[in-house]
């Protein structure tokens, strides 16, 4: 009787507590959590290739890509990224020893994830980790040498749009800027422009050539958001005021 006596507070605080998880279930769900977190990094509504998402993945601390599968993010079921993971937890109470586990998950990438979504356990692939090019160098727009080629048109003179024309064929842009040119009361405008994303800030340049000013510019990153039209010949024309 004694003794069960003495064996009840410890049943109770047991049952109190849950079932007690072993030092390997904890540093699994430590390594499970670094995973989530690489998860929150990746986690986005904007469109992205698997070898982006892959490359991103590769640069999350404390995370290894083993294998990443599917074509874009709004593809299918969007990409899938194998990550391996490390985590410790402590073993024993009088002397302590740290348990370390590396463990494998995989990490959804796509629209329809959800915010702190919870890796799923996987097998480890085998294999060394995987790695990723540099992304490439940007688009550089070409503001300097359209400013300094456009031409320069006295008061009351007459702005060429030929000229102008000419001009952009000449700087013999990537096929990936897109070039427009609009004639209007008297006025050339020219928009230099790369294809977006539909999510971040288009890349633009502006132009507009008028008997007495001649001007390159950048249009704020507020207006060359979708669907705020500052990249457009309209704006070159006739340009938006600047937000304050």
């Amino acid at each position: 009787m004694r003794r069960l006596l003495l064996l009840a507070p410890l049943l109770l605080l047991t049952v109190g507590c849950g079932v007690v998880q072993s030092p390997e279930d904890e540093a699994t769900n430590a390594a499970r959590e670094v995973a989530r977190k690489a998860g929150e990094r990746l986690y986005g509504q904007r469109p992205r290739t698997a070898v982006e998402v892959g490359r991103s993945a590769s640069g999350v601390e404390g995370v290894e890509v083993l294998r990443v599968t599917g074509t874009s993010t709004h593809d299918g079921n969007g990409v899938d990224v194998i990550v391996r993971a490390s985590g410790s937890a402590y073993s024993g109470w009088v002397d302590p020893e740290e348990i370390t586990v590396r463990r494998c998950f995989t990490v959804r990438v796509s629209p329809k994830s959800e915010w702190r979504e919870t890796p799923r356990d996987v097998s480890c692939p085998d294999g060394p980790p995987l790695t990723f090019a540099p992304p490439p160098e940007p688009l550089r727009l070409p503001y300097e040498e359209l400013r300094a080629r456009l031409p320069r048109v006295r008061e009351g003179g007459q702005v060429d749009e030929a000229g102008v024309r000419r001009v952009l064929a000449a700087l013999d842009l990537p096929r990936a800027i897109r070039t427009e040119v609009k004639a209007d009361g008297g006025r050339v405008g020219v928009l230099l422009s790369v294809k977006g994303n539909g999510f971040d800030a288009q890349d633009c340049l502006l132009a507009r050539v008028a008997p007495g000013a001649t001007e390159v510019w950048v249009p704020p990153r507020i207006q060359r958001m979708p669907g705020e039209g500052g990249c457009t010949t309209g704006n070159a024309l006739d340009p938006s005021p600047s937000p304050h």
